[in-house]
């Protein structure tokens, strides 16, 4: 859990990502799941279609950003890290869920620790 206010999850998110790369995870092994206003790479991604965005996904050789409305769609990674950045009860909670079945090795939560006790019943 890093803590973060809805505004500086995402930058919190970004901030993890940068320091899991530097240690050495490989960039595909990493997948990031914002609950609010979407990571500016994936809606740049999104421009270009769907299929060439999903084939992003599906190649596994960098770091994947996702909208938690379609986070079910995204396969399993060995880490994944959520930005509560907003959106809806029901969104973060199903993006933290979807979160906790794809992260086969660490799973790292950036939002207000009090927000995400309230969506799960527990802490992370």
């Amino acid at each position: 859990m890093i803590p973060a206010t809805v505004q500086g999850a995402l930058d919190a998110a970004e901030e993890a990502v940068d320091l899991l790369l530097d240690s050495g995870r490989a960039p595909g092994d990493v997948l990031v799941i914002t609950t609010g206003e979407p990571h500016p790479w994936a809606a740049h991604e999104l421009s270009f279609g769907e299929a060439s965005y999903w084939s992003l996904h599906d190649a596994a050789d960098d770091v994947f950003y996702v909208d938690a409305a379609v986070a079910a769609r995204a396969g399993a990674r060995p880490v994944v890290v959520v930005a509560v950045n907003g959106g809806s009860e029901s969104v973060s909670a199903s993006a933290l869920a979807a979160a906790r079945s794809r992260a086969t090795a660490l799973l790292i939560v950036c939002g207000d620790p009090q927000r995400v006790e309230s969506l799960t019943g527990k802490g992370v």
